[in-house]
């Protein structure tokens, strides 16, 4: 990739990336790399719908160690066999699409309900839980804290977010994992997390409490109106809003990383500091084009997360995709960028998303010839020098089978922490 050609340090430094290192952290004061794009605009766009100059922009952002070939036709692909994880089922959406207002709200209410903790919860309770399960203790320590979030029942939980976790653990076992889930704090939810808690991780899962949450930010009076029922939440998936809030909200109240639970995690998190992902560059400038809020690094309190609150709460939409979640981030990002007070870093597309949503069957796949095979070397090279983590798109990639020899294998296999299955990648 022509990204890491350019200059990466301070000024005057043009020195180039060597392959096999981590890519470069830039800071917002000196960022010849990764600004704003302004030939691009940041036009809002269904993610199933292509536009030519999306496409020529994947195209380069997403090829790997220069071989841009697209594969693959063929067969059914062989599946991996993960006979050591609990029998889950396959993830589905979290509808929310009457055209109904009378029956929308209702629903938002049955939302509301399935998310917020239960009336036997005592005031004060959820921030004491949190406190206590990040606190040290003789025998623990967290060295970083991640926060997860699930919106959805139990029924929708898969072997990708178990993966998810593992990998999770297997880069950081040291790390703390809070889940913030009405659903996972069940006797069931307790029992999807057991093997990780046999296994000696720290990891729980938490039912919200929305109204602390959201206190003190401007998320609280559009919390009020949602609850009234004065809001239009739109067609797009409540479930889908509420959590790029909640992911926000966490951050800001508590400090620490915000992954989606289709995140594989290849590398330690422990060295980053307030930084946040792009997903695309542009061709010419190679300045970012889009950001993503999959996976965020922040601590409590932090200046740019508060602007990402008031933009959710100012400029709701719920009849556009990603207006509240990816676009938001770039769109808050784009006008504050070199402003002091706010110090934060923009890592490149590699770092979380080393291949766009419309690729990403790629890293599913085997090679059916030595054309993918060099490629998918090539690829997983590229992916494990200079990436963190590795998003999986899930909204495209759930029902995807893991392919023996794919790239997803590979990682899995090389990120295990219940081995002794009958994986074979």
């Amino acid at each position: 990739m022509k990204l890491h050609e350019n200059t990466v340090a301070g000024a005057g430094d043009s020195s180039r990336f060597i392959a096999g290192e981590a890519p470069p952290v830039i800071s917002n004061t000196h960022l010849p790399l990764l600004r704003k794009s302004h030939s691009l605009h940041l036009k809002e766009e269904n993610p199933f719908v292509n536009s030519n100059t999306q496409l020529k922009s994947l195209e380069n952002t997403v090829a790997g160690a220069g071989d841009s070939t697209r594969f693959f036709a063929g067969e059914a692909p062989p599946v991996i066999s993960n006979t050591h994880l609990p029998l889950l089922r396959k993830s589905h959406s979290f509808p929310l699409e009457s055209e109904d207002f009378q029956v929308k709200n209702k629903k938002i209410l049955e939302v509301l309900t399935f998310m917020e903790s239960s009336d036997q919860l005592r005031r004060g309770e959820f921030r004491s839980k949190v406190k206590n399960f990040f606190s040290k203790n003789e025998s623990f320590s967290c060295k970083v804290r991640f926060f997860m979030t699930w919106i959805s029942s139990l029924n929708t939980f898969s072997e990708k977010e178990f993966h998810s976790i593992e990998t999770l653990f297997s880069t950081h076992p040291k790390g703390c994992l809070l889940i913030v889930s009405n659903s996972m704090d069940s006797n069931k939810g307790r029992q999807i997390l057991k093997p990780f808690l046999e296994k000696g991780f720290r990891v729980t899962a938490i039912s919200p409490d929305l109204k602390y949450l959201f206190k003190n930010t401007m998320a609280e009076p559009w919390f009020m109106k949602l609850t009234k029922g004065d809001l239009d939440v739109g067609y797009v998936p409540l479930g889908q809003n509420l959590s790029n809030l909640l992911r926000l909200c966490l951050l800001y109240k508590f400090g620490g990383v915000y992954m989606d639970t289709d995140v594989m995690v290849l590398k330690s998190f422990s060295k980053l500091k307030n930084s946040i992902g792009a997903q695309t560059l542009d061709l010419g400038s190679k300045n970012w084009s889009r950001l993503n809020n999959a996976v965020m690094v922040f601590d409590k309190m932090h200046p740019l997360v508060y602007k990402f609150i008031e933009e959710f709460a100012l400029t709701f939409n719920g009849n556009k995709w990603g207006h509240n979640g990816p676009y938001l981030v770039s769109r808050v990002v784009s006008r504050l960028e070199g402003r002091p007070g706010y110090n934060f870093t923009i890592l490149p597309p590699m770092a979380f998303y080393p291949v766009n949503w419309n690729r990403v069957r790629n890293l599913f796949r085997g090679a059916k010839n030595e054309t993918d095979a060099k490629w998918l070397r090539g690829k997983l090279r590229q992916i494990r020098s200079q990436s963190f983590a590795v998003h999986l798109w899930n909204k495209q990639s759930r029902r995807l089978r893991i392919e023996e020899g794919s790239i997803v294998g590979k990682i899995l296999s090389n990120h295990c922490v219940f081995c002794n299955s009958s994986m074979n990648v």
